[in-house]
């Protein structure tokens, strides 16, 4: 980790970071386990956080030992069915639905002048933001076509950094999943991880909840 006055910038997660879109993607996605004859389990739920459409359908697939019964049109089909049945789901999304804590995070970004990006597998990602009524408080929303892989690779935060026009060592990345602390980590930026410490094991600095997570709170942890 670097000395904290060198960090300019935050990249943020959406899903579990900025609101629990993660609850509407299990809808969508169990729907399609059921229709494919995957057994949905919490294990398989928790594999898909973090990971891209065609990564998340590949990963359920496989789960149910049925990866070769589908070619990739029919796997095209099936991953635009999940995201008709979510982006239905995410369009009731209100200011309302803003995790705990963050509002006030990113007003208090804002008000120290910090630089602010985000960083998600969701192709929805800019859809979500202006539901929630927080599009002015990003400089850029990555587009997750744009790089070369998903998370873990260190791509998508690489980006959210390039974005912002900083360097990895001045961007602060947030993240609720083990791929994308690891994603943070391989491009160079600090990771702060929002969950289970022992899942995010990774992370340089780690909250249990949204709510924890103040700027005072992470200069505390910094070390």
């Amino acid at each position: 980790m670097t000395n904290f006055t060198t960090i300019k910038g935050f990249a943020f997660d959406m899903d579990g970071v900025l609101a629990d879109t993660a609850k509407f993607h299990t809808v969508a996605w169990h729907q399609i386990a059921d229709e494919i004859g995957t057994t949905w389990t919490p294990e398989l739920a928790e594999s898909l956080k973090g990971i891209d459409r065609m990564g998340s359908l590949a990963l359920i697939m496989a789960a149910g030992g049925v990866a070769e019964q589908y070619d990739q049109a029919e796997r095209e089909k099936l991953a635009v069915k999940k995201n008709t049945h979510y982006r239905e789901l995410i369009s009731t999304l209100t200011p309302d639905d803003i995790l705990p804590g963050m509002k006030s995070f990113l007003d208090e970004l804002k008000a120290a002048g910090y630089q602010m990006s985000v960083a998600s597998a969701s192709k929805n990602a800019p859809f979500i933001i202006e539901r929630l009524g927080l599009a002015h408080y990003f400089q850029a929303v990555v587009d997750p076509a744009s790089v070369t892989a998903g998370k873990p690779d260190p791509a998508i935060f690489s980006a959210a950094a390039d974005v912002l026009q900083l360097q990895p060592a001045e961007v602060i990345g947030i993240e609720d999943s083990s791929a994308g602390i690891q994603s943070i980590n391989a491009a160079g930026e600090t990771s702060v991880g929002i969950g289970d410490k022992n899942v995010l094991e990774e992370a340089d600095i780690n909250f249990a909840t949204t709510a924890d997570v103040t700027l005072t709170a992470i200069k505390s942890g910094w070390h």
